[in-house]
């Protein structure tokens, strides 16, 4: 709901073919920290309680309902003959709607809630605006429609390519987004004509015909010109990533996290860091990553769907996969690779091992070169270590497999039976000891090394 408690409902315009992109996934699909572009764009929506949510769709509509699922409902442009064109196709969705309704770009990833309701607030300002339009005053203006403005009241709407010379001179640009009332909304539509240079209908000419009715059309300006900026190519989506990685670094530090080289960290939308946590250079955060009070996450590690608790050390050079979990004071160090695997309280894997689909008991320690095999080409299988356990270096655990409380498995087995309590296990081929024989083998082979000369 919106401030003023009138339903709300969303028009997102995704049905461009993002030609520039050059990809077989649907531009609005693209990642940004992990995550859709599109998907950004609605969580900071979601934030104003939405009573419908109607995305525009063309190319690649397939694509967007997998995403989309029913969390919003579809309708398609097609042709395409605009964004006013573009908006008339959310008409039959929005029947009977008489909310407000904000229209959104799929592209424009970085509105802020917080601007989305200054739109919606001023829609119900005293003077009772038909139109408010959201508008940012780039550094260059290049191929920008413009906003003509007075005193924050629209005289004027205008694409670049239609523009004269004077208009082209404001700096007050338009970003595609608006409020409108929904009752409203498409009968505004319904007289835009497409007498201009592109021959298409466009939205912002719901300014000039309310304008034309001696209505009241209102702009709100952004003082983030990032927060409107669409992203049309790959180029563009990379320059995304920088400036929201940048944001995202300097709120981690400012929480209370202290990255050493903050430039080569790579956060993901969802990453939570605690307090204390240090995190040392080339360190990636995939999605779902929950990490507590006082962790050290040393050097080139990647780290996604993990959550780790407090006091815990990770690297250098680790990969937590998704279902790893670290409890308080264990350790995971250089490569060591982590996957659907708990490592309960003071459990240790300090070098060169894989736990896959285990369950490392409290203060067990893992030697190195260990790995647990945990998959048969058709089936995944479950190894657990029970508390103090100690697996020696370059063994394998053959799932499913439980090895006991305080046993220690030898260096070098290949371990596929149970392991009891305080149990010694030691899987090895008897060693067979030939005295002398590699002095002998030396002598002979030098011997007729020196007869082929």
């Amino acid at each position: 709901m919106t401030e003023a408690s009138s339903p709300l409902a969303l028009v997102v315009l995704a049905a461009g073919k993002g030609t520039r992109m050059k990809s077989d996934l649907h531009k609005v699909l693209h990642p940004i920290a992990g995550r859709p572009m599109l998907m950004h764009l609605l969580a900071s929506a979601d934030a104003l309680e939405p009573a419908r949510k109607v995305v525009v769709v063309g190319a690649g509509r397939e694509q967007l309902a997998a995403a989309l699922g029913d969390s919003a409902e579809l309708a398609v442009q097609d042709p395409q003959l605009g964004t006013g064109h573009a908006v008339q196709q959310a008409e039959g969705a929005l029947a009977g709607f008489a909310g407000d309704v904000l229209i959104l770009y799929g592209d424009v990833p970085f509105v802020t809630s917080t601007t989305m309701r200054a739109m919606l607030e001023r829609l119900h300002g005293a003077d009772n605006p038909a139109v408010v339009v959201l508008a940012f005053e780039p550094e260059n203006a290049l191929q920008y429609g413009r906003v003509i403005a007075e005193a924050g009241v629209v005289t004027k709407m205008v694409e670049h390519k239609d523009a004269s010379e004077a208009e082209r001179a404001c700096r007050l640009c338009n970003s595609g987004l608006m409020a409108v009332r929904g009752g409203e909304l498409f009968n505004l539509l319904a007289r835009v004509g497409n007498d201009n240079a592109q021959g298409e209908y466009y939205l912002t000419d719901i300014v000039n015909v309310a304008n034309g009715d001696g209505r009241v059309c209102a702009v709100v300006v952004t003082g983030d010109p990032d927060e409107v900026a669409g992203i049309n190519s790959r180029a563009e989506l990379a320059e995304a990533e920088g400036r929201w990685q940048k944001k995202r670094r300097l709120q981690a530090m400012a929480d209370g996290a202290s990255l050493v080289a903050p430039e080569t960290v790579w956060f993901a939308w969802d990453t939570k860091l605690g307090r204390d946590v240090t995190v040392e250079q080339n360190v990636i955060f995939g999605p779902g990553v929950t990490v507590a009070d006082n962790v050290v996450i040393h050097a080139f590690c990647h780290i996604e769907g993990a959550w780790l608790e407090s006091g815990v050390s990770v690297g250098p050079f680790a990969r937590l996969r998704p279902g790893a979990v670290l409890e308080e004071k264990a350790r995971v160090g250089n490569f060591v690779e982590v996957k659907n695997a708990v490592l309960h309280a003071g459990a240790k894997a300090n070098h060169l091992t894989y736990l896959g689909d285990a369950d490392v008991g409290a203060g067990a320690n893992i030697g190195a070169g260990t790995i647990t095999c945990n998959y048969d080409g058709y089936f995944k299988y479950r190894t657990v270590i029970g508390e103090r356990a100690f697996i020696g270096s370059n063994s394998a655990l053959i799932a499913p497999v439980k090895i006991g409380a305080d046993a220690i498995v030898a260096a070098g087995s290949a371990v596929s039976r149970d392991v009891a309590d305080g149990e010694l296990r030691l899987v090895r081929a008897e060693q067979l000891v030939k005295p002398g024989w590699a002095d002998r083998f030396h002598d002979a082979m030098k011997r007729k090394k020196a007869e082929r000369k």
